[in-house]
């Protein structure tokens, strides 16, 4: 049953009269008519008395009321919820995120979740080279990871980290070749591979520019549980500077000043895949942390006229 139909005669019976209706439609009270005429022909009775009382519900059109307002009713709810999932204001949103961006990746989802309170947001904890496998698949929609990535990925660099050393009691010194020195004398607490397999790659690449060996008395599958045992005097660590904000108050991290220490985060995302859901998120995450300099330009960012917008 054609909704014009519907929408025409609920105008009647609301003004009970075909001219008011007809103006509150827009439309010509002959045009009103005739649309009335094949919505009665369709259902093989009339739908209205006009008298000197204005047009009056028949026992046939009183049956149809409520449903066609329900009916109508319902297609008005589905064509807004089409045009809020169109502008990327609803929907499901997937987001990787990794050990550099386990500040970044929430306080932009609570931020995006203010601004669009009808999407639902997962984080998924994923090492990088896994958020890229899952954006390729389709089943992740955008990942903080770390840079550099190939240029067939959409991708914002965000911010640089670098390793820090997690220790208690007096920092280490800040030259690295005395840095050295201190560490080679304590016992290194690190993740495993499988957990963090960039950040392993970081420890024994800066390992190795120091001329330390790249073993470690303990390692662990979590970095707060790394920090624990730090704090719990087992040990120092080599962990991501930006996780000073979940370490124990008692565990102090220094950043190491070495070109192997540091790395690039970003966001990417699928240039095909791009949804303006995706593309609003990726806003949130560009305004909460915009890029120093020349870092802010990300290779293939979409238009932002065009309602998208870049994320790493």
């Amino acid at each position: 049953m054609e909704l014009g139909l519907l929408r025409a005669f609920l105008a009647v019976s609301e003004h009970r009269h075909y001219g008011r209706a007809a103006t509150a439609l827009a439309l010509t009270q002959p045009t009103l008519t005739k649309q009335i005429q094949a919505l009665e022909r369709r259902l093989g009775g009339r739908l209205f008395d006009r008298g000197r009382h204005g047009a009056v519900l028949t026992e046939l059109g009183a049956a149809l009321l409520p449903e066609a307002q329900d009916l109508v009713e319902r297609a008005d709810a589905l064509e807004r919820r089409m045009v809020r999932l169109a502008a990327g204001h609803t929907g499901a949103l997937t987001v990787g995120f990794g050990l550099s961006s386990l500040r970044l990746a929430p306080r932009a989802v609570a931020a995006f979740r203010r601004l669009h309170p009808e999407a639902r947001v997962t984080l998924d904890d994923l090492p990088s080279q896994q958020q890229l496998d899952r954006l390729d698949r389709g089943e992740l929609d955008a990942g903080f990871i770390r840079l550099p990535v190939d240029d067939r990925w959409g991708q914002l660099v965000l911010h640089t980290d670098r390793l820090a050393v997690a220790c208690t009691g007096p920092p280490p010194p800040d030259d690295p070749d005395d840095l050295a020195g201190w560490l080679a004398g304590r016992d290194l607490i690190r993740l495993v591979r499988s957990r963090g397999p960039g950040l392993f790659q970081q420890i024994a690449g800066l390992c190795a520019a120091l001329g330390l060996p790249a073993s470690a008395a303990q390692e662990t599958r979590d970095l707060q549980t790394v920090l624990a045992l730090v704090a719990a005097g087992a040990g120092v660590a080599l962990v991501p500077a930006s996780a000073a904000g979940i370490a124990p108050p008692s565990v102090t991290l220094a950043p190491v000043a070495h070109p192997a220490a540091e790395w690039r985060i970003g966001a990417v995302w699928h240039p095909r895949r791009l949804r303006p859901l995706t593309s609003n998120f990726l806003d949130v995450v560009r305004d909460l942390s915009p890029p120093p300099g020349a870092e802010r330009e990300g290779r293939g960012r979409p238009p932002q006229d065009a309602g998208t917008a870049p994320a790493r």
